[in-house]
């Protein structure tokens, strides 16, 4: 997983397949080339996974000026990033990973566009265990950019659903563009005071929502009593091409912190929707209980926004750091030099982030 510039100061190297997303995104907002060798060089089928590729291409499509060389065997690749116009695209995700792995990639770049961006996501909504899916990005990732200043616009439409393996879902992300983003002091968790979820169903008999709803009541309700959780059943061609369903929660402190969970069917498993709905509240408890402000899944997306605002101190108090957010930070100091404080709880393992704004403005924006 180490990492260091190559013979010329502005290619950064990498090894290994993982953390591809993160450092293709970081690679785009601060302009600097990316060399990633040895990808799955151990494995049975080496080089990149044709979703891998198609994440290329979409970063490709949505910037100006990219190139991209990868080699013959699809074990290293050469990116060198573009500019941001924005505007209007249409892109067929592959089914190999759901639209929110696409998604993750581009929510970070939007509000950096010359003009507002907005574009349709064809493919998997969602699956269970490796993404998030379109409704955890809709109800809990778009409010995390609410913080930093990025608001009128900004919205996701479920247009239609696509369960895996086949998917046949659509999705349409819009955002608006901003010159620079908010400093953020966000210590306060508060308590708990509302929770919120929807239970969607594809090609399979709406009573599955309704059960999903009432598995998950019997848990939550234990605890709180502003519950309200809605069912989402979609028939005929927007149903997408499999059969699918699933539960995402969230719940909402008094000082509007977000957590969340979810658990969806799989393919060729016999699970009911009552095993479905259970595992979800426990996961939202355990996710609660491992505090701070931020979502563990949204750690990352957080720090990024908090190193690219003004040139002043932004604090966050988050959870149990993942591995992930570890990584992340790594990455931010070989990208833009960003440092982070970490202070942690010892007796709640929260860690309270800061870091000073990097004062990113958007170069698109203003060259336009």
């Amino acid at each position: 997983m180490t990492s260091q510039a190559g013979p010329s100061r502005d290619i950064l190297r990498f090894t290994t397949h993982r953390h591809l997303r993160q450092r293709l995104l970081l690679s785009i907002l601060s302009g600097k080339s990316i060399r990633v060798d040895g990808i799955r060089s151990d494995d049975v089928h080496v080089g990149l996974r044709d979703y891998e590729i198609n994440l290329l291409r979409l970063a490709e499509k949505v910037t100006n000026g990219s190139t991209i060389e990868i080699s013959v065997t699809g074990t290293s690749f050469l990116f060198h990033p573009g500019l941001l116009p924005g505007g209007n695209y249409t892109h067929t995700c592959h089914i190999g990973r759901s639209i929110g792995y696409y998604l993750e990639l581009l929510i970070p770049l939007a509000p950096f566009c010359k003009k507002p961006f907005e574009i349709n996501l064809y493919g998997v909504t969602g699956e269970e265990g490796r993404d998030m899916t379109v409704d955890m990005i809709r109800t809990v990732t778009l409010p995390h950019l609410h913080l930093f200043g990025v608001t009128d616009g900004l919205e996701l439409q479920i247009k239609k659903r696509g369960s895996a393996p086949l998917g046949g879902g659509q999705a349409v992300f819009k955002c608006p563009v901003v010159r620079s983003l908010k400093t953020v002091q966000f210590l306060e968790k508060g308590k708990i005071r509302k929770i919120r979820g929807v239970a969607y169903s594809t090609r399979v008999s709406p009573q599955f929502a309704n059960r999903m709803v009432e598995s998950a009541r019997s848990i939550l309700n234990r605890y709180i009593p502003d519950i309200y959780l809605i069912t989402d059943v979609y028939k005929g061609d927007d149903s997408g091409k499999s059969p699918g369903y699933g539960l995402t929660l969230l719940s909402q402190s008094t000082t509007s912190s977000l957590h969340s969970s979810e658990t969806l069917s799989i393919p060729n498993q016999t699970q009911t929707p009552e095993d479905i709905a259970l595992k979800a509240a426990r996961l939202l408890l355990e996710e609660i209980s491992t505090g701070g402000c931020v979502d563990s899944k949204h750690q990352w997306l957080v720090a990024l926004l908090m190193a690219l605002g003004k040139e002043d101190v932004s604090k966050v108090r988050m959870g149990k750091l993942t591995a992930h957010s570890v990584q992340f930070f790594r990455d931010m100091l070989l990208f833009f030099g960003t440092k982070y404080k970490l202070v942690e709880n010892a007796q709640t393992g929260e860690v309270d982030v800061s870091c000073i704004g990097i004062g990113y403005s958007n170069v698109n924006k203003s060259m336009a």
